[in-house]
């Protein structure tokens, strides 16, 4: 549950920011006047503000984009950064092992694995929670120390 209320928290986060920067954008390029309510003939104003609203669209699209590729690297537990990627798999035997990529939490809460190769379209990474990795091995050390 905290894992999507800090994906709403950022998208809310986004939404100001976009909405400040839209603000901006009214105030810098202003609407221009059509042509038939009395406006200049030439499009040039047209044209400023048309791109200016272009910029602004590709400016929220790529935040979104930033956010939702951000989100899905992070710990489903303790949404820390996953870190340490390993390459499984081989390019050259796709058969026996499909290249796929994976990355584990610093805190061993889960291992998730992003596949390289999309052969039947595009495939949603696998987030496979761990148990505490802390009372394996200290059950580990346990057995040790009583023989």
């Amino acid at each position: 549950m905290k894992y999507w209320a800090y994906l709403v928290a950022k998208l809310a986060i986004a939404a100001g920011v976009v909405w400040g920067v839209s603000r901006l954008t009214d105030l810098l390029f202003p609407a221009p006047v059509p042509y038939l309510e009395g406006g200049p003939f030439p499009a040039w104003p047209n044209l400023v503000h048309d791109f200016a609203l272009l910029a602004q669209f590709l400016f929220a699209a790529g935040l979104i984009w930033l956010i939702v590729r951000d989100q899905r690297y992070r710990c489903r537990t303790c949404l820390r950064r996953l870190r340490m990627p390993i390459q499984k798999g081989s390019w050259t035997h796709v058969l026996l092992g499909a290249p796929r990529t994976e990355y584990i939490c610093p805190y061993g809460h889960g291992t998730l694995k992003v596949a390289e190769l999309h052969m039947t379209g595009t495939q949603s990474p696998d987030w496979q929670p761990h148990e505490d990795i802390w009372k394996e091995l200290f059950s580990l050390e346990e057995t040790k120390g009583g023989r």
